[in-house]
């Protein structure tokens, strides 16, 4: 396929890629001191450049392109404008060219070339078609409104009378692919960049779907929420600067059914036997085919009531609490080792964007958003060899700034993206003393406290 040249006016792209705005919420991670006038202009040139010259897979295995995450990641902790741009041309070194598509994607056909139902050559021809489609309608709609409609609708998740393998099941994509969508989508969310919701929007809509039976068709029957309701129905307490908001301090102790006792309980399942596991490892696609429905029942088991006052932001903090766990605590060996698992580092930075997408979101959906998601972390879990959390005390150093300050000059992009998401949860939660969670289901819970962040970032 030809390689295609810049041809977006550069209007279009000052619109697409403005300097970043603030944080949506009080629990979306802060920018660290440092920024300059020549880091903002470094930053939107490497997300134009991106934007107008590569593919959102960088080889034909729909590995996801994802340089503009390092790039966005150093710009808030204070990188300079030169090391953005350097590090952004070693990241692009291995990109593939945009393409161009064989015609454009409209309301009629969007469903009929999404997804992984035909070949990748001929998937990866139409990136550019669905993101000139994304890009009107986020000139014509609000991003609530274009969130809600094209992940959350029904309409966009499952259609009467339509063949099960044909469903566009969007929100199923939307935590497909390790949840690179909705980490490109939670970026656009958390820095206000309309051209990362246009790419994310993109390759969510690509993206191969893992268990597509996991998500049941009636989740969305409440979905005819419109964009005219959707400012009544937002919960209040997670608009950015609202009196409402809730504090992390202020939120009560855990619960009835906690995340932690749910994992305790499909832990002891004894349908995830050593075989059963063996027999899915690193295979998320085939557990769901035979077991997506025990995962779901398991998370259903997972209480949300939003109309307890701090609800939402509990069930936050829960999501955040189980995906360190398991990254942190989980990779540890019988040796003494620890295991860096790459997907199980995805659960911790994509729970970073958990505030700044639930901001946008009406109360369904951030109940629809938070089950699907914990139901997703447990899945993959189990696919990378359900590895036993030995919880046990341990004493760490306050070294947060030595470690985070390396972490910007790391080799590997992905060390300065999880630092800067443990460095965020240890803001919010790094007070919560032992003993917080002993009235969970999960052995050893009570001597967990918040050094878990430091503990994490330790590690890299």
């Amino acid at each position: 396929m030809a390689a295609v040249q810049q041809t977006d006016p550069g209007s279009e792209l000052d619109a697409l890629f403005p300097s970043p705005s603030s944080p949506p919420n009080i629990f979306s991670p802060p920018r660290y001191p440092g920024a300059s006038p020549e880091a903002a202009v470094a930053l939107s040139g490497v997300l134009k450049d991106n934007y107008t010259k590569y593919h959102i897979f960088f080889n034909y295995q729909q590995f996801h392109n994802h340089v503009t995450h390092r790039a966005l990641a150093l710009f808030a902790m204070g990188a300079s404008g030169p090391l953005i741009e350097e590090l952004y041309k070693q990241d692009s070194a291995i990109q593939r060219p945009a393409v161009r598509s064989p015609e454009a994607i409209t309301e009629e056909n969007f469903i009929e070339h999404i997804g992984d139902e035909n070949s990748i050559d001929f998937l990866s021809a139409f990136t550019p078609a669905y993101k000139s489609f994304f890009i009107k309608i986020i000139e014509e709609k609000s991003l609530s409104a274009m969130l809600e409609e094209y992940i959350f609708s029904k309409k966009y998740n499952f259609i009467e009378g339509q063949d099960a393998s044909a469903q566009p099941v969007m929100l199923a994509r939307f935590f497909g692919g390790f949840l690179h969508a909705f980490i490109h989508v939670g970026y656009g969310a958390e820095f206000g960049i309309p051209g990362m919701i246009v790419e994310g929007e993109e390759r969510l809509a690509l993206t191969s779907v893992h268990g597509r039976d996991f998500l049941p068709s009636d989740l969305f029957e409440h979905s005819d929420t419109t964009a005219v309701e959707e400012p009544t129905t937002r919960l209040p307490s997670l608009v950015l600067n609202t009196k409402a908001s809730t504090a992390p301090s202020q939120v009560a102790q855990p619960r009835k059914n906690h995340a932690f006792s749910i994992l305790a309980k499909i832990m002891q399942d004894p349908k995830f036997t050593p075989k059963v596991i063996k027999k899915h490892f690193r295979n998320f696609d085939g557990l769901m085919s035979e077991h997506g429905d025990i995962i779901w029942q398991y998370a259903e088991q997972w209480t949300i009531d939003p109309s307890q006052p701090g609800e939402i932001e509990r069930k936050m903090e829960e999501c955040i609490w189980i995906s360190s766990i398991l990254y942190t605590i989980g990779g540890w060996n019988k040796d003494g080792s620890f295991t860096a698992d790459f997907v199980c580092m995805h659960f911790v930075t994509s729970s970073l964007f958990l505030p700044s997408l639930l901001a946008y979101l009406p109360i369904n959906s951030q109940v629809l958003l938070l089950r699907g998601y914990f139901a997703t972390i447990l899945g993959l879990y189990i696919t990378r060899g359900f590895p036993r959390l030995d919880i046990q005390e341990n004493k760490v150093d306050n070294s947060f700034l030595d470690i985070v300050e390396s972490g910007i000059m790391h080799p590997n992009d992905h060390v300065p993206k999880i630092q800067r998401a443990f460095a965020h949860f240890s803001s919010l939660y790094g007070a919560r003393p032992k003993g917080y969670f002993k009235d969970t289901e999960l052995e050893g819970a009570e001597a967990l406290d918040g050094s878990l962040f430091l503990l994490g970032c330790k590690i890299d």
